[in-house]
C-alpha cells in the first residue's frame, strides 16, 4: 500500500459510488489509486466528496485516463 505522504488527489467527486467508478477506470489502465471520504462510518452518507489519491508521479496519467473516459463517444 502506499505512503500518505506520496499521494495526491486527482480528483473530488461528489459521491462514494463516483469515485469508486472513476478508480476503476484507473486500475484498468494499471494506476494503483485509493478512494478517501469521511462518511462518519457510514452513519451519513449524504456527506459531500470523495478524493480519488494516486502516486504523485501518476497524476498526468491518471488525469489523461479519466479525461480519456470522458471523452469517449457512447456506446451504439
Amino acid at each position: 500500500m502506499f505512503e500518505v505522504s506520496e499521494l495526491v488527489a486527482v480528483s473530488t467527486f461528489r459521491s462514494l459510488a463516483d469515485a469508486q467508478i472513476a478508480k476503476g477506470i484507473l486500475d484498468e489502465v494499471g494506476i494503483e489509486s485509493m478512494v478517501r471520504s469521511d462518511n462518519a462510518g457510514g452513519m451519513y452518507p449524504a456527506l459531500a466528496g470523495a478524493d480519488l489519491l494516486v502516486r504523485g508521479e501518476d497524476l498526468e496519467k491518471a488525469h489523461e485516463a479519466l479525461g480519456r473516459r470522458h471523452q469517449r463517444p457512447p456506446d451504439d
